[in-house]
Formats: C-alpha cells, sequence, structure tokens
C-alpha cells in the first residue's frame, strides 16, 4: 500500500513538477537542461565501473569534493558518477572538479525513472552526501544489490520532526540503506529514533577542507580590486530577506567610510535584486563580475559570480555568515574558518549545529541576534585588529582540530561494503 500510494502522489504532482521546473528556469536556464535526465533518460552510457555520488546543491557538493579524491585514490579502477538536483549544485561541480568526473541530474523518485538510472549506470555503490532519502531509488538499487550509504549525514532537530511525522515512508526508506556515516553523536541519535540501523560516527567531512592555491590566488586578487588598505566585511552565502536587513543596518548607522561590505547571495537568481536593492538604499554599489578596481566611494559590492566563496573568504576581514540571520539554519562556516577568518552567525544555526557551537565555544565564531548586532560585532572587531587576528588564529586551530573525518569514512565504508559482501572493489 505505501508503495502504490508514493506512486499515486507523484503521478499526481508531476504536472506541478514540471510547472515548478519552467518556472525556476526564468531565473535559471539550467533547470531546462536535459529535462530527461531528471525522468531517467540518459544518452549512450559506456560500460565501465562507477561509483556513484549524490549532492544535492552546492553545500554538498563542496563537501563530496574531499571525499571524491578518496575515493579515486581508493578505487582507481572506477569512474566517479556525481549527480545533482539543482543548477548552482552542477555548477559548482564543475568548478571544482572540471571533467575528473561524470555528471548527470538524479530523476525524480519514480520507479520508471530510478530503474533507468539505475541500469543505465549500474554504479558499484552509491555515496548519498548529507540528508537526501528517496525510497524509491533506495530500493530499486536495493533490488539491483547496490549498496547506497548516507555520508556525511546531519539531521536536524526540525527534520528529524518531520521524518517521524511519515514513520512509514521513513522506514522503507531506511530499510534500503547499506548504512548511514553520521557527522555527530547527535545526529547518529537522531537517525536512529527515526528507525535507522547500522549507524556510524564518521565527523564532517567538511573539515577535511583543502583550499586550493587558486582560490587564495583569486581571493588576494580580489582583495587589490576591493581595495588593499579597506575593511572588507564578507557577507557570505546570504538568503533571501537578509541582504535587506544588513542594508538597512548598515544605512542607519554607516561605518567608517573605509568599510566595503561585500554581499554574496547563495542564488544566482539574487544578483540583480541584490545590487538593485543596494542602489535603492542611495549606496554607491559595484559588483564582483565589473572585474575592476572598487572606487573607494562604493559602499556595497554585490558577490555576483558562483565558485568563488572560498576568494570571498580569503579576501576578508570579517565574515558575517548567511542563512542564519534570518530561520534557514546557517551555511557552512568551516570554510571561512579554514581561511583564518573571523566569523560572526546570527541565530538561526540548526543545520549548522554542532559546528556552530563548537567554534563558538573555540573563540573562532561570534553569535549575534540579527542584522544589525551582526555589523556591530564587524564594527567592534574592525576597530580591535588584535582580537581580530587572534579570533583568525582560533578558526585556523578549531579546523585543524577537527580533520580526520575523510579517512575515517573511507575506513567504515569498506567495512560496510565488506558486510554487505561487496568485499574490496578495488
Amino acid at each position: 500500500m505505501m508503495r502504490a500510494a508514493y506512486a499515486l502522489a507523484w503521478l499526481a504532482i508531476t504536472p506541478l513538477v514540471l510547472v515548478r521546473l519552467v518556472w525556476r528556469a526564468r531565473r535559471q536556464r539550467g533547470y531546462l537542461k536535459r529535462v530527461g535526465e531528471r525522468f531517467g533518460r540518459y544518452g549512450a552510457i559506456e560500460p565501465a565501473p562507477r561509483i556513484w555520488v549524490h549532492a544535492v546543491s552546492v553545500g554538498e557538493t563542496r563537501a563530496a569534493v574531499p571525499v571524491i579524491e578518496a575515493l579515486v585514490a581508493r578505487y582507481p579502477g572506477h569512474r566517479i558518477l556525481l549527480t545533482h538536483m539543482t543548477p548552482t549544485g552542477r555548477a559548482t561541480g564543475e568548478a571544482l572538479l572540471g571533467d575528473r568526473v561524470e555528471r548527470a541530474w538524479l530523476p525524480y523518485d519514480m520507479g520508471f525513472a530510478v530503474r533507468r538510472f539505475v541500469r543505465a549506470f549500474r554504479p558499484a555503490f552509491g555515496v548519498i552526501l548529507e540528508t537526501e532519502i528517496w525510497p524509491r531509488l533506495l530500493e530499486e538499487c536495493h533490488e539491483a544489490a547496490i549498496p547506497v550509504v548516507l555520508a556525511n549525514a546531519r539531521l536536524s532537530r526540525r527534520s528529524a520532526r518531520r521524518y517521524a511525522r511519515v514513520a512509514g515512508l521513513t522506514g522503507w526508506a531506511l530499510a534500503n540503506l547499506a548504512g548511514i556515516a553520521a557527522q555527530t553523536p547527535t545526529d547518529a541519535e537522531r537517525f536512529a529514533a527515526i528507525g535507522a540501523h547500522s549507524v556510524a560516527v564518521t565527523g564532517n567531512v567538511k573539515f577535511d577542507l583543502a583550499v586550493p592555491e587558486e582560490a587564495r590566488r583569486l581571493g588576494r586578487e580580489l582583495r587589490a580590486l576591493f581595495g588593499a588598505q579597506r575593511s572588507i566585511w564578507v557577507a557570505g552565502s546570504t538568503r533571501a530577506g537578509e541582504a535587506a536587513l544588513l542594508l538597512e543596518a548598515f544605512a542607519a548607522d554607516p561605518p567608517p567610510p573605509e568599510v566595503l561590505l561585500v554581499i554574496v547571495p547563495r542564488h544566482p537568481q539574487r544578483f540583480d535584486e541584490v545590487a538593485a536593492l543596494a542602489l535603492s538604499r542611495g549606496f554607491s554599489t559595484a559588483r564582483r563580475t565589473q572585474g575592476r578596481p572598487v572606487d573607494p566611494s562604493v559602499r556595497v559590492l554585490v558577490g555576483d559570480s558562483m565558485g568563488e566563496m572560498l576568494a570571498y573568504y580569503e579576501a576578508a576581514d570579517v565574515v558575517i555568515m548567511g542563512g542564519s540571520l534570518l530561520a534557514f539554519g546557517g551555511q557552512n562556516l568551516i570554510e571561512a574558518c579554514a581561511l583564518g577568518r573571523p566569523v560572526i552567525v546570527g541565530p538561526h544555526t540548526y543545520n549548522f549545529e554542532e559546528a556552530s557551537e563548537s567554534a563558538i565555544a573555540a573563540g573562532a565564531a561570534l553569535r549575534v541576534g540579527g542584522a544589525r548586532e551582526a555589523l556591530g560585532a564587524a564594527r567592534a572587531l574592525a576597530a580591535d585588529p588584535g582580537r581580530a587576528r587572534a579570533m583568525g588564529e582560533r578558526s585556523r586551530a578549531f579546523v585543524e582540530a577537527h580533520r580526520g573525518a575523510v579517512a575515517r569514512l573511507m575506513d567504515w565504508l569498506d567495512a560496510t561494503l565488506a558486510a554487505r559482501g561487496g568485499g574490496d572493489s578495488r
């Protein structure tokens, strides 16, 4: 009954899904590229041993990079198939991994579509990053004897409650996972509470980020363009409504003229919106893609580029973490910490709960109540360079202390595959 009801639900919502694709493509044309793949229609696929890694969007794709590099080293005879659900995730994968991986859209979770996916690629095993749980996909993989694991898995209190409300559907999906490698003991406990089995704690692979020298070089170039002597405050990966709050606070109590507020929206469809908002507030505004030195009169710069978040952080004196000023759960503060930047987070960090609390406890980050307080904290750090440097040093130390999750994940994966009868497929 559960399978039938789920299939009927997908049948009913498919027209709405297509409408939503077209609607979202108004701002991101990538949603209409290779639409057939979203229904399991792939071109000619060359037979080859493959490992499938799924990263739904930008954050998961960045987290996938060290995992993919470790998989390539451990399984040199296999190709890596990287799947996404969003154009921004796919663009991030292209920027970070180039042609080192194959790419495809993950199909919608309809029986015929996921069967086509499984038959087309026949991966040796699958690694799904963080919290993507699709019942039909996992069932088809299980029936085809393809072990699939959830890696770097996290489960917020809010998400755990949602999964618990549909216990039958959740149990069906979890039963077909080969195992779950959770980020923290709290995540593991929440997964177990909703019916997961074979749950281990391997840590957060985002701490194993290796900052590419290219990103550091680009960051230095951005710093020179922005103004080497200016105080650069980067609000990274901001979500809808946050830029407005920051600009309102920036206008209400303007910092000294040497301060440049750099707002980097998480989604490219908001680049123009944020630039227009800054101009409407009366700020002289520039954009990253203009690619020229920023005039000293410019107070706000819009980071309207993709795949350069590490470079923006390298160019920053202070980082304000987007997604945390409003109830979006926060974005990844580990990247800014890895670059030795003092970090300011708002009240909403439930998607990075453990990392945020640990960073605050380590003196690498400050928590504030909202946008106005965030700019106040940035002003205080700018006025006290010694304190800012000390926070930056603690940020680097915080990341170093938590490295090693990828190695633990690889060891756990070997043991999990062996227990499922896969042995060493290298």
